[in-house]
C-alpha cells in the first residue's frame, strides 16, 4: 500500500499550480491509464511480514525493526524496497524484458535481504495476513495518518490491511490496443474474471489471532469490508479507459495534503466534486496524481495492469508460482484465449458487479478451491501455464515448480491456506517440497 514509486513528494503540495476542471481529469487520466503495446515486460512486487527468524509468533519491537531496515538501506539492490505501515517489507522490481529476467533479479535481491536480517535475527514470513499479531502501526507519517482515519470510518478492516497484510502483485503491460487475445480490452476483462480464480488458487491467509476465520483469504475479506470506494474495481461494461477515469473521478477523496500540520480528511468528497467546488482549494495534477495511488481495486492499471488480489506465499521461493502462472496467462496467445474461454461462464456468477464486491470473487475469497466450478477452471488455467511457460522462456525448474503446484494443490482442491488450517486442527498431511532456484 505505499505505493512508493509513484507518489509524487508532499513538500510544496499547496503552492499555486493549476487547478484542474473534470473534463480535464478525465482526459489526463485516459490518456495515463493503459500504455498500449506489444505485451513485453513483466513485474512483480512481493510484500513480507518480518517476524522472529526462530519464532515468528514473538513481537518484534520497533527499535529492532528500525535497526534491521536501517542496515537494509546501505544494501545495494536492483529491486526498489519500501516498508508498509505496519512495518511489513516489500520489494518492487523494476521492469524486465523477460520473466526469467524478472525471477533473477528478485531471488538475488530477496537473498540479500535475507542476509541482512538474519543478522538481526529476523526473517521474512509469507502469509497474505499475519496469524499472531494484531495492527500495530510502525510508520507514523502524514499519508498513513490521513489513510488509518479514512479507513477507520468504515470499521476495524482498514488498519489490518494497513498494518497486517501482505500480497504478491504482478505487473504487466496493458496490452495492443486492437482486439484478440492480448489486446488491452481483452486484458482488463480477462484480469477481473481470472482474478477471482488466483484469489482461490494463492488463498494464504485463514487465521487471525491463531484461529481460523471460516475464509480462505483473510486478505481478500479485508478488501471487502473496506468498501468499493476505496477498494472497488469500476464496471467492466464499456471502454476501460472511460470506465476507469469515471472511477478516478468518483471515487472518494482520501485526503487533501498540507505543507505543515495533519493533511484534511474530508468525508465523502469525490474528486469530481473537488474540482467542481474547488474547496478548501483547487486540485491540482499532483493531487490527481495522489489521489489515484489512494485507490487499491483489485486491477490497477497504472499504464500497465497491477494485479493486487494474490495472497503472500509460503517458502523463499513461493512468490515465483503465481507470477509465472499469470504471466503465462495473459503474454502467451495461446494460454490467454484458453484462459479467456475458460474463466468466461464464471463472469455470470459475478451478476455484473464489480469486482471484488460479487459472489464469484467472495466465494474464492471464502471457499477457495472447494468451490467446483473454481476448482475446474483452476486445473484448466494451470494446465495451460504449465504448457505456456517454455514458449516465454521459462527455465525448467520454474515450469516444474508450476506444475508441482497444480499437483499438490490445484488438483486436489486446495491451496496453502488449507496448509495452515491443518496445522491449527492437527490434521497436516503436507508432503515435503523443495525451493525453486533460479
Amino acid at each position: 500500500m505505499s505505493d512508493t514509486p509513484s507518489t509524487p513528494p508532499a513538500p510544496d503540495c499547496t503552492e499555486p499550480r493549476t487547478a484542474l476542471t473534470p473534463p480535464e481529469v478525465e482526459a489526463l487520466v485516459r490518456g495515463i491509464c493503459f500504455k498500449t503495446g506489444p505485451p513485453r515486460n513483466v513485474g512483480v512486487e512481493v510484500e513480507w511480514l518480518v517476524h522472529e527468524l526462530r519464532t515468528p509468533q514473538l513481537p518484534v519491537t520497533t527499535e529492532r525493526l528500525e535497526a534491521a531496515y536501517a542496515a537494509l538501506r546501505s544494501v545495494p539492490l536492483r529491486s526498489a524496497l519500501t516498508v508498509e505501515p505496519g512495518g511489513q517489507l516489500e520489494l518492487s522490481s523494476a521492469p524486465a524484458a523477460s520473466l526469467m529476467e524478472c525471477i533473477g533479479t528478485v531471488s538475488a535481491d530477496l537473498r540479500a535481504v535475507r542476509s541482512v536480517l538474519a543478522e538481526h535475527d529476523l526473517g521474512l514470513v509469507g502469509m497474505g495476513h499475519d496469524p499472531w499479531h494484531p495492527p500495530r502501526r510502525y510508520l507514523h507519517e502524514p499519508r498513513y495518518d490521513a489513510l488509518e482515519a479514512c479507513l477507520d470510518r468504515t470499521g476495524p478492516a482498514g488498519r489490518r490491511m494497513m498494518c497486517t497484510s501482505a500480497s504478491v502483485q504482478v505487473c504487466l503491460d496493458a496490452g495492443y490496443e486492437e482486439p484478440g487475445p492480448l489486446g488491452h480490452g481483452r486484458r482488463w476483462w480477462l484480469a477481473h474474471q481470472l482474478g477471482a480464480v488466483l484469489v482461490a488458487a494463492f488463498a494464504n491467509s485463514p487465521l487471525a489471532r491463531r484461529e481460523p476465520t471460516g475464509w480462505r483469504s483473510t486478505r481478500q475479506l479485508l478488501w471487502l469490508e473496506i468498501g468499493a470506494g476505496r477498494a472497488g474495481a469500476p464496471p467492466l461494461d464499456g471502454d476501460p479507459r472511460q470506465a476507469w477515469a469515471r472511477h478516478v473521478l468518483d471515487s472518494p477523496v482520501m485526503c487533501v495534503r498540507r505543507d505543515d500540520g495533519p493533511w484534511d480528511v474530508p468525508e465523502g468528497l469525490t474528486f469530481r466534486e473537488w474540482a467542481v467546488s474547488g474547496a478548501p482549494r483547487p486540485p491540482t495534477r499532483e493531487d490527481l496524481d495522489y489521489h489515484i495511488t489512494t485507490l487499491f481495486p483489485p486491477v490497477r492499471p497504472r499504464g500497465f495492469l497491477e494485479l493486487r488480489m494474490i495472497d503472500a506465499q509460503p517458502g523463499e521461493d513461493g512468490w515465483i508460482i503465481p507470477l509465472a502462472v499469470a504471466t503465462a496467462l495473459f503474454d502467451d496467445p495461446e494460454a490467454a484465449e484458453t484462459a479467456y474461454r475458460t474463466v468466461k461462464p464464471l463472469a455470470e456468477r459475478a451478476l455484473a458487479l464489480p469486482a471484488p464486491h460479487n459472489p464469484l470473487w467472495i466465494d474464492a475469497a471464502r471457499h477457495g478451491l472447494a468451490d467446483p466450478e473454481l476448482h475446474e477452471a483452476a486445473i484448466t488455467c494451470f494446465a495451460a501455464a504449465v504448457e505456456a511457460l517454455p514458449r516465454i522462456g521459462a527455465t525448467t525448474e520454474v515450469t516444474d515448480a508450476v506444475a508441482a503446484y497444480l499437483d499438490r494443490y490445484v488438483i486436489q482442491g486446495r491451496s496453502p491456506a488449507d496448509d495452515l488450517l491443518d496445522r491449527v486442527r492437527g490434521t497436516d498431511r503436507r508432503p515435503h517440497g523443495k525451493d525453486i532456484r533460479t
